[in-house]
């Protein structure tokens, strides 16, 4: 099978869609498939199969480049590629910026099977990222934007405010942006079957299956990973460990607050934080200000080889995620080398693999804080929650999730 892939989220920036598309290229490589991969980026990849678009030259997306106007990238394919239709079997958009509103307009224009793949909620990202009053310009603006060149391929959506996700302008303009992209697809993909649901409740009326991310065989089998363990009653601090953006969606400073709260009754933690992001000055200052200097290390951005080295060490691993719908790649990871994970939101426990895991009651740092305790004055549930990891860890892994990725080509194809 030939697949093109189009995302807007792929070189010269580390997460989970860069990391998960990048790890389905392999496994579809390894089983025989081409696969090559259109995106914006600055620099020649050194990847091979790897087509960078025409990117714009000052702005970006959380950091990483952006492709630029679709109608310009469109121009770029019908003169690169002028026989594309007969260069590829389908076409795999991620993401709903530029580039992947192109892949839209590509599949459209030669007749091809489109996937769409949704990686996470828009809304919430313009409610977490972008300050009051911009939240309503920004969110209807993008609409705008969106609507102004894939209307024509849904007609009209449109989606009422209301109490449960879309209480705002915003949220509201954000989630027709969702359900336009993916309706233009023949089918859908969401890494989760709770964010599937959602994105139904507002209008998604493509057939919808729940492909979960998945994690490298090599990074579960190249290393002999051993069952977590903590002695009750031993002083030795519980290791936990954070692998995400230090940035204001994955909630590094409540998570702080929790370990303040941690701090005021027990010592016996130590929490070492990987990544950088919009927080990262912030937090090192809330450190600081907080008496947690002798608990918490900062070692910023780091190669993804280190990041497993480290995990190796831990005890614990933290995503502190609320209302995103994602399906972050600490989850994956962490149930493919037996660490436990603590999680906040309720969603994830579709994601976690049963037993390996703890969710606080909710998302404020006070319940987080009761969570750690409990963990802190029961060590043994370490090596339970461990246990059951390494028992499951299969289900975590790229070879698994690529035959749902198959099944859900194949159905497109048949279409």
């Amino acid at each position: 099978m030939r697949i093109a892939v189009f995302t807007d989220l792929y070189l010269e920036i580390a997460g989970g869609i860069p990391s998960s598309i990048s790890a389905q290229k392999k496994e579809l490589e390894k089983l025989g498939h081409k696969v090559t991969v259109f995106c914006p980026g600055f620099s020649k990849p050194t990847e091979k199969n790897v087509v960078v678009l025409p990117t714009a030259s000052l702005i970006k997306i959380n950091g990483a480049p952006c492709a630029k106007w679709p109608g310009k990238v469109v121009k770029f394919i019908e003169k690169e590629y002028p026989f594309f239709k007969d260069s590829f079997d389908l076409i795999h958009a991620h993401y709903e910026a530029g580039a992947s509103i192109a892949a839209v307009m590509i599949a459209k224009k030669y007749k091809m099977p489109l996937v769409q793949t949704m990686h996470g909620r828009e809304d919430m990202a313009i409610a977490v990222n972008v300050p009051h009053p911009f939240k309503t310009f920004a969110g209807m603006g993008l609409n705008i934007i969106h609507k102004s060149y894939l209307k024509k391929y849904t007609g009209k959506i449109k989606v009422k405010r209301d109490k449960y996700l879309a209480p705002t302008i915003a949220t509201k303009n954000m989630w027709e942006l969702m359900v336009r992209e993916a309706n233009c697809a023949d089918q859908v993909i969401t890494p989760s079957q709770h964010f599937a649901d959602k994105l139904k409740h507002y209008g998604v009326s493509r057939p919808i299956t729940a492909v979960s991310n998945g994690v490298e065989d090599k990074i579960a089998n190249n290393t002999n990973w051993q069952v977590r363990s903590l002695k009750n009653g031993s002083n030795e601090p519980v290791r936990i460990i954070w692998t995400s953006r230090l940035s204001k969606e994955k909630r590094i400073l409540p998570f702080l607050e929790a370990l303040r709260l941690v701090k005021s009754e027990s010592n016996e933690f130590f929490f070492t934080a990987v990544g950088d992001g919009n927080n990262f000055e912030a937090a090192k200052k809330y450190v600081l200000e907080n008496g947690l200097a002798k608990n918490v290390k900062f070692l910023g951005a780091v190669p993804h080889e280190k990041v497993m080295k480290l995990l190796e060490t831990e005890h614990l691993s933290i995503i502190n995620s609320y209302g995103f719908d994602t399906q972050g790649l600490t989850i994956l990871e962490a149930g493919a080398v037996g660490l436990p994970v603590i999680y906040c939101d309720k969603d994830m426990n579709q994601v976690v693999i049963k037993d390996a895991g703890m969710c606080a009651f909710d998302e404020t740092p006070e319940k987080m804080a009761d969570v750690i305790l409990h963990i802190i004055k029961n060590k043994e549930l370490i090596e339970k929650m461990s246990k059951a990891a390494l028992k499951n860890r299969g289900q975590v892994l790229q070879s698994t999730q690529i035959k749902n990725l198959l099944k859900v080509y194949e159905k497109a194809l048949k279409k």
